[in-house]
C-alpha cells in the first residue's frame, strides 16, 4: 500500500478510500476490489433481481455496455440476491455486467446503501484508480441512474491524477 493511500481515511464517503471486499459473481467466481487496484471501479447497487425497475436499470446497461467498456473501468452490479438468482437473471436478459452476489447483505450495509426495504439501495459508487471515493449517488428506488451520468463520472475519475 503506498503512502497516500494511507493517508486517505477509509470510509464510504467521497474523498475517502474506499473499503475492501470480495463477493462472488453469478458464475461462482471471486470479485475482489482490491484486485482492481489502479482501476477506476463502478459499483452499480440495485435492489432485486426480476423486477421491472432493476430489469429496466440492468437491461440499460447491457444495450450500453460498449460505452461502460469504453471508459476502461471495472463496472460491477450488486444486489442482495444469490449466485443462482443473479445466474438467471444474467442468463434470462443476455446481461454482460458481472453481477456480484451480496447475499447477506454485507457489502450493502459497509457502503451504507442498505434500504429500508430490506435491499440495497439503487447507488452508483465510482472509485478511482487511486481506491478512492470519486462519485456517489442513490437514487429513489422508482428510478434508475442515468447511464450517461454514470459513464461521465467514470471517464471524470479516470482523468483524476492519481
Amino acid at each position: 500500500m503506498s503512502e497516500a493511500k494511507s493517508e486517505i481515511p477509509a470510509g464510504t464517503e467521497i474523498g475517502q478510500r474506499a473499503p475492501d471486499f470480495e463477493l462472488k459473481d453469478q458464475n461462482g467466481e471471486t470479485w475482489k476490489l482490491s484486485s482492481n487496484e489502479r482501476k477506476v471501479v463502478a459499483l452499480i447497487f440495485y435492489p432485486r433481481d426480476e423486477t421491472p425497475v432493476c430489469t429496466k436499470q440492468m437491461c440499460s446497461m447491457r444495450d450500453r455496455w460498449m460505452d461502460y467498456q469504453e471508459t476502461g473501468a471495472e463496472v460491477v452490479a450488486i444486489s442482495v440476491g444469490t449466485e443462482e438468482s443473479h445466474k438467471e437473471f444474467a442468463e434470462h436478459h443476455d446481461l454482460p455486467q458481472r453481477l456480484l452476489a451480496d447475499e447477506r447483505g454485507e457489502v450493502t450495509r459497509l457502503y451504507k446503501v442498505k434500504s429500508l426495504l430490506g435491499g440495497s439501495q439503487r447507488a452508483v459508487i465510482v472509485i478511482d484508480g487511486a481506491g478512492v471515493i470519486h462519485y456517489r449517488k442513490s437514487v429513489l428506488p422508482i428510478f434508475r441512474p442515468d447511464d450517461d451520468e454514470v459513464i461521465t463520472a467514470i471517464r471524470s475519475a479516470a482523468r483524476k491524477p492519481n
